[in-house]
């Protein structure tokens, strides 16, 4: 449940406006199609190392045994970079979506000060009141997508108050596809389809939550195949069977779905309820929303503290921020990343729609690069499977798709890394913004593998001297093989867990 509700968020509720205003409702679904392959394969490519060796650190610790230090370094950094600026990105979205009630947005500093108060209390408080508040957050979020695709069917087939029924209306005209910044032809459509990727990057980016908690997951030979496939179909489903509804109920050229002009307030599902004629549910959505944004924040301080503590112990962090309280709260690390959500004040200054974009572009980029580190672990990890002589079907988790998903993983990522800020390019389209919050990562993550690879002085492990014994006596005494399921009950909830 904290898998899907920490990447079910404002980048499917709230961010999908600007990527259906880019690309049309096909490109924003083939868009997140693309994406969507490229996080399923990131889940097979990572659960079939995570299921053999559930260790605590999840990928990064991983990328320690088959990679080198230095890269274990990058990625580990580069993963509390991801998680600690997509802190301020939620606490804007916040601000948008209560804009959605009051148009001053002067109060922004206002709203996201109260925000921000509440997240920051709920994470001092401790893990359990986190988990506590995780699950009645994700509870909300996962009612709130079903009951909104099923609502977006109703609406389409003219269920509504207006009795309009819609189909592929909006596919015909404003069409299917935008002409990207008025170029004509194939090259303006292929170009609104790409404009959609980072976007959609930064809707699926935290599925990897699953790794980080491998290492305390109960029977995880068992538990971390399954939820690595459950989490990523349903993540899969709910994601593409939202955007396509929302291609079907808002037209890519409705005024309020830019982001970008610091007064739209609404996201496409609001707009499409809006447009249907239901007065008061919009305003119950909204809230539900916001309740999402609130929990991506909170999620975002508690995985980035506890990322900024586990580099600390591991001696990739000053050790300052490996002080705990009694209670287990790594109170400096949390105060360090708490205090980067003072940068969602920029909203006050820049529009909290800018802020919004800015913030998510570095939050993708940066968990591109992640999933980009999990590739290229996976190889380094395959290929010393093959040099000791271990069979892969003999891993508690495997697929023939390797290597490769792997590859794909790899390549895909960093292609849409490395053309993210392509829009900057265009002729009188340069931004200065625009153009670090996309390449400011991509090039941080090489430069921090670099610096370590300096300081530790290690090349990368061989294939043949590569550690898969260590604690495998440790992980096979904590599996067991769990009864099957008695009757009809039993079986419904060992399939929806």
């Amino acid at each position: 449940m904290i898998s899907i509700g920490g990447v079910i968020g404002t980048g499917l509720f709230l961010g999908t406006a600007n990527s259906l205003k880019n690309g049309g409702p096909l490109g924003l679904l083939l868009g997140y199609i693309v994406i969507g392959t490229i996080c399923w394969s990131v889940m097979i490519t990572l659960g079939e190392m995570v299921s053999y060796l559930p260790v605590a650190g999840g990928h990064i610790k991983l990328a320690e045994r088959f990679v080198d230090p230095a890269f274990a370094f990058a990625m580990g950094w580069n993963y509390w970079y991801s998680w600690v600026v997509v802190l301020p990105a939620e606490l804007s979205a916040a601000a948008i979506l209560i804009d959605f009630w009051d148009k001053n947005t002067n109060l922004n500093p206002a709203w996201i000060s109260i925000c921000m108060v509440v997240v920051i209390a709920i994470n001092f408080l401790g893990a359990g009141a986190y988990g506590e508040a995780e699950f009645v957050f994700a509870s909300i979020k996962v009612i709130t997508v079903v009951g909104l695709i099923i609502l977006g069917i109703v609406l389409d087939l003219g269920g509504g108050p207006d009795h309009d029924r819609l189909g592929f209306r909006y596919w015909r005209h404003p069409g299917p596809l935008v002409q990207y910044a008025g170029i004509s032809g194939s090259e303006g459509r292929f170009l609104g389809f790409w404009a959609v990727l980072t976007q959609a990057a930064f809707a699926f980016l935290g599925t990897e939550i699953v790794a980080i908690a491998a290492g305390e997951a109960k029977n995880p030979r068992r538990n971390i195949p399954k939820a690595i496939n459950r989490v990523s179909i349903r993540i899969l489903l709910f994601y593409i069977g939202g955007v396509f509804i929302i291609g079907l109920l808002v037209p890519s050229n409705d005024p309020a779905l830019n982001l970008s002009d610091g007064t739209a307030a609404s996201s496409p599902f609001v707009i499409a309820i809006q447009r249907s004629g239901i007065r008061i549910l919009p305003s119950f959505i909204n809230a539900a929303f916001l309740t999402s944004a609130w929990s991506a924040a909170s999620s975002d301080m508690f995985t980035s503290s506890r990322a900024l503590y586990a580099l600390a112990i591991s001696g990739n962090a000053p050790h300052i921020f490996a002080k705990t309280l009694r209670n287990g709260l790594p109170v400096n690390a949390l105060i360090i990343s708490a205090a980067f959500s003072l940068l969602s004040y920029m909203a006050a200054s820049r529009g909290a729609g800018n802020v919004f974009n800015w913030f998510s572009n570095m939050t993708s980029i940066a968990g591109l690069m992640t999933w980009f580190g999990i590739g290229v672990t996976y190889l380094r990890f395959y290929k010393g499977l093959k040099a000791q002589g271990i069979d892969r079907r003999s891993l508690p988790y495997w697929t023939r798709l390797q290597p490769f998903a792997a590859w794909y993983t790899v390549a895909s990522t960093f292609l849409v890394c490395l053309f993210s800020g392509w829009a900057v390019f265009l002729r009188g389209n340069w931004d200065t913004a625009t153009f670090v919050t996309n390449y400011l990562p991509l090039v941080l993550f090489p430069l921090l593998y670099a610096v370590a690879r300096l300081y530790f002085r290690r090349g990368p492990v061989a294939p043949a001297a590569m550690d898969f014994t260590t604690g495998i006596a440790e992980i096979e005494a904590e599996s067991w093989d769990e009864a099957p399921p008695k009757n009809f009950w039993e079986r419904f909830w060992a399939w929806l867990m």
